[in-house]
């Protein structure tokens, strides 16, 4: 059974210098019956305006994904990694048994738009590591692999049996569901319309399905899609 979570449900506020989503509870949003999914437990979708941000604050025992969808985010942490994370790309943390981090807008005038994932660790008090994923083309050609255990195929390790895609596609493309048997997926439409399993689906628009509840998702306008293979 494929089930729908519709972007005019999710979580939201508005702090001015942040307009954010939250699929999941999250912050002053508490729902009950959408504390996660798996693994899964927080996909916010962010727009900080330019020159805002998060100041430095703490993590720990969480596995962190960022995927940029517009602007550049400047990250500074605690590993003493400074950097700036631009269009199309995904950073990743492992918080294990502790980090501090800030994330602010890197320009001053133009938004970033993002989008922020959190996932349970199998372990706990792991030594925190950060890694990043860069757009090689492949997102354009299919599901490119951008995180998962071990970090296959150069996407971003994470200590989760977990696998993360991102594809970029236009408009009629229909794309399988790479989501191995007995497993189960969860798919977030970043940007553009898509129909999985006969729903269509907008943008902040998110799907939960077991292995074989859905062969495709065929794109109806241009957009990009994150797909999650959860155990």
């Amino acid at each position: 059974m494929l089930t729908v979570r519709r972007s005019p449900e999710r979580g939201h506020a508005n702090h001015g210098w942040l307009d954010t989503y939250h699929t999941f509870s999250f912050a002053d949003y508490h729902d009950p019956a959408h504390m996660g999914f798996r693994a899964l437990r927080v996909i916010n979708e962010d727009r900080i305006k330019g020159g805002k941000g998060f100041p430095t604050h703490p993590h720990r025992d969480m596995e962190i994904l960022t995927y940029i969808l517009e602007g550049e985010l400047a990250h500074r942490d605690s590993m003493n990694n400074g950097r700036v994370i631009k269009r199309g790309e995904v950073q990743g943390m492992s918080a294990g048994t502790g980090i501090t981090h800030s994330e602010f807008n890197a320009s001053r005038d133009a938004p970033c738009h993002l989008l922020q994932i959190w996932m349970l660790p199998h372990m706990k008090n792991v030594t925190p590591s950060y890694a990043e994923w860069k757009p090689d083309g492949s997102e354009k050609k299919g599901w490119a692999l951008v995180a998962s255990e071990g970090g296959k195929a150069g996407g971003v390790p994470i200590h989760q049996d977990a696998s993360v895609y991102v594809a970029v596609a236009e408009a009629g493309r229909s794309l399988g569901i790479p989501v191995a048997a007995g497993r189960y997926g969860w798919l977030q439409v970043a940007k553009g319309e898509a129909e999985i399993g006969g729903k269509r689906l907008e943008a902040g628009d998110g799907v939960s399905f077991f292995s074989g509840d859905a062969a495709s998702v065929k794109m109806h306008n241009p957009g990009e899609l994150l797909l999650f293979d959860l155990a």
